[in-house]
C-alpha cells in the first residue's frame, strides 16, 4: 500500500523530493501521514476534494482485502522550501 501511494503522489506532485510519506500502524488499522510543500497540497487534495478521497477508497480497499483499514492525512505544517 504504501508503494502504491508514493507511487501515485509523486505523479501528481511539483516538488516530488519533499514528499514525506508517515506510516503509523495501530491494530487493524494504518494511518499514512504526508508531508510535502503547500503548493503541492491543492495538487493532492484536488477539486472539491475528489482526487484524495479517490486515493482513500483506493488505499481502504486495498487494506481491506488484509482485514485492516487504511487512510490518509495530510500534515498541514511549513515543510522545507515554504515562504515564510
Amino acid at each position: 500500500m504504501e508503494r502504491f501511494l508514493d507511487f501515485v503522489l509523486r505523479q501528481l506532485i511539483e516538488f516530488p523530493d519533499e514528499l514525506v510519506i508517515i506510516r503509523e500502524d495501530a491494530p487493524k488499522k494504518t494511518i499514512f501521514r504526508l508531508q510535502m510543500r503547500k503548493s503541492d497540497i491543492g495538487k493532492v487534495v484536488g477539486k472539491y476534494g475528489q482526487t484524495i478521497s479517490a486515493i482513500r477508497n483506493l488505499l481502504d480497499a486495498a487494506a481491506s482485502k488484509h482485514g485492516g483499514r487504511a487512510t490518509v492525512e495530510i500534515i498541514e505544517e511549513d515543510g522545507p522550501g515554504a515562504p515564510a
